[in-house]
């Protein structure tokens, strides 16, 4: 009879040990889902549709005030004349103003000597009709800017909204199609997507310095050529992919 027991005891406890263990494989939660993990790129090229120009104007006194005065008066008279083309107030922004003394160097062994003041002031215009882009620096330099150090392009928000969702489809389509391509490879079917992970995307600023030495003496009766070129969108995607 006591072995009798000790053999049901025995049983019951196997009994015991084995309910977990099939519980735990049958729980699909515990088992690991088989993926396929892609990185799908996108690249398209668009035309910028802003420009963005630096013109300042710098002038020079012996008498700080009479420069800085002076600096006003032309300053003043280029900004109306932008704001008669019919650039806003708004795309006018002040982006630099400086006064320093210019010392005469050949006065050196007797100490500093001050020869003038220099007074630079320089505005960001932001030009919305990028065709106009030429025209709007040659009103800043018949207006007195004896200074147009540069010049940039970009896509306004809008259009970048549009490039955004364009260039990130592009990526996620290229991602589906080597995934595919594996799934088929590998004799496996896709029945989901498992994780998403979407990159930044790129939009560069085309800069072009060209401007800066010679806008100023151009003729103002040559229209001054502006080529904004295209610049290069960019997004990347990675997925993961459920298989069976």
């Amino acid at each position: 009879m006591k072995n009798r027991y000790l053999l049901l005891a025995t049983a019951f406890m196997l009994v015991l040990a084995v309910i977990p263990l099939s519980a735990t494989a049958a729980d699909p939660s515990l088992c690991p889902e088989k993926t396929i993990s892609v990185t799908g790129n996108g690249e398209i090229m668009a035309t910028p549709d802003i420009a963005m120009i630096s013109s300042g104007v710098q002038t020079q006194n012996r008498d700080v005030k009479v420069a800085q005065a002076d600096n006003a008066r032309i300053m003043d008279g280029l900004i109306s004349a932008l704001v008669a083309a019919g650039i806003s107030r708004e795309d006018i922004q002040t982006s630099g103003y400086s006064i320093y003394p210019v010392y005469d160097d050949d006065n050196l062994p007797f100490g500093k000597k001050i020869t003038y003041y220099q007074v630079t002031n320089t505005v960001q215009i932001t030009v919305r009709d990028i065709s106009r882009a030429g025209e709007i620096i040659d009103i800043t330099v018949a207006n007195g800017a004896n200074q147009v150090n540069s010049i940039y392009f970009r896509v306004s928000p809008e259009k970048e909204q549009a490039l955004r969702a364009e260039v990130l489809t592009m990526a996620v389509r290229k991602a589906r199609a080597d995934a595919d391509v594996v799934a088929l490879a590998t004799g496996t079917t896709i029945t989901g997507v498992q994780s998403i992970t979407v990159g930044s995307v790129y939009t560069p600023v085309f800069y072009d310095n060209r401007m800066a030495a010679g806008a100023a003496m151009k003729d103002a009766a040559v229209p001054t050529p502006i080529e904004p070129g295209q610049v290069t969108v960019t997004a990347q995607v990675s997925l993961s992919y459920l298989i069976r």
